[in-house]
């Protein structure tokens, strides 16, 4: 199915709306002391899409993240990627594929190849994962998961990961809409908050590295009040100050602030990478939190991602559904109110290169499972 694979300079990586597999997205890992590579690959259009007999070729490309494990072994991390999604039918064969033709380029201890998809779950179409409501459900159990993937394969080494990375769950905004449509596609009660901030005064702009501090004094009260890792500020000062201008996929970060009357409210990174506005990460004042600053900051970057020519907005992460048991409940809720679509990712699959290494990393990994911030 691979027909050509091939290493290729990272600032040739192609423009995408994916910012995880830019040339962004490598300088920032990077410059968090990690090494990254990027490949091209070619594959027949029929190989990919099942209702095609197409002979040409579609070449694609994908950022891997080699992250280490101790001083000898390491992992071969995907993120979001590859962006190509094949045909149903044929998703386990071309990862079987693509991981067979990637195994030489990769270090020789390399324990797996994780791929964070980004590609819809095989299970967001399946009447069977919805309740009465159309909430989603979730997918079946490991097991079920890896027969249908692996279904096409070869070897059927392909493995669902225990967990997942990057989120999983998201909410797109179709910003092709006019700004009244948008709103008018709200609920009311998100619609009300955005106007009751603007009659409370609430005020956005962007911040430079400078101020950083503000953000990350908003970040540290929201990790306490959410019980949630706590990210030295370097980690954000590498985000924001990350530059790939001289690269096929460059993005732009902006770091927003709401306040009123000059006190910090709420904060957030929006991240704009060809036709998309991605909400990176978030944080918020424990007090004054009836100035509703987190609404009037997410339709300011909704705004801001549109002017600058962006067609759709990530959220970038969200419980699956409306379950209040869920940590991420909150969240849900409040992003559910600006009336975008809901969006289920396969999330992480591994393919193992050593699978007896693999088997005891998958054994540690279970017993210290965690929410990343990646």
């Amino acid at each position: 199915m691979i027909a050509e694979l091939e290493d290729k300079e990272i600032k040739q990586v192609y423009k995408t709306s994916i910012i995880q597999q830019t040339a962004y997205w490598s300088k920032v890992k990077n410059l968090q002391g990690l090494h990254t590579k990027a490949f091209n690959f070619r594959t027949k259009q029929s190989d990919l899409y099942t209702h095609t007999e197409s002979d040409t070729y579609f070449i694609g490309d994908l950022l891997i993240v080699i992250q280490p494990v101790d001083q000898e072994h390491s992992i071969a991390y995907v993120p979001y990627g590859p962006e190509v999604e094949p045909s149903e039918e044929n998703q386990g064969y071309f990862l079987e594929q693509l991981s067979e033709s990637l195994r030489t380029f990769l270090p020789k201890k390399c324990i797996m190849i994780r791929y964070d998809l980004p590609w819809q779950s095989l299970w967001a179409k399946d009447e069977s994962c919805y309740d009465l409501h159309g909430n989603w459900l979730g997918v079946p159990e490991k097991n079920i998961q890896e027969i249908r993937l692996n279904y096409s394969t070869e070897h059927w080494r392909l493995r669902k990961a225990n967990t997942d990375i990057l989120p999983s769950n998201t909410m797109f905004m179709d910003l092709r809409k006019d700004k009244d449509k948008l709103l008018g596609g709200m609920k009311p009660k998100t619609r009300y908050n955005i106007n009751l901030s603007k009659k409370r005064g609430v005020n956005v702009r962007s911040l430079g590295i400078e101020s950083l501090e503000i953000w990350y004094d908003l970040y540290r009260q929201t990790a306490q009040r959410n019980n949630f890792f706590l990210h030295d500020i370097q980690y954000f000062r590498v985000v924001l100050e990350a530059r790939a201008a001289d690269t096929a996929s460059p993005a732009d970060v902006y770091l927003l602030l709401a306040e009123v009357e000059d006190k910090p409210l709420a904060a957030m990174f929006l991240v704009i990478s060809a036709n998309r506005g991605t909400y990176l990460y978030g944080a918020s004042a424990t007090e004054n939190r009836n100035y509703m600053a987190t609404y009037a900051l997410q339709w300011r970057a909704m705004e801001m991602a549109k002017e600058r020519g962006c067609t759709e907005y990530d959220f970038f992460g969200t419980a699956p559904n409306p379950d209040p048991s869920h940590p991420m409940y909150g969240l849900y809720r409040f992003k559910r109110g600006f009336g975008g679509e809901m969006y289920h990712r396969m999330g992480c699959w591994d393919y193992p290169l050593d699978t007896e290494k693999y088997s005891f990393y998958t054994s540690m990994e279970f017993k210290n499972q965690s929410y990343h911030l990646s």
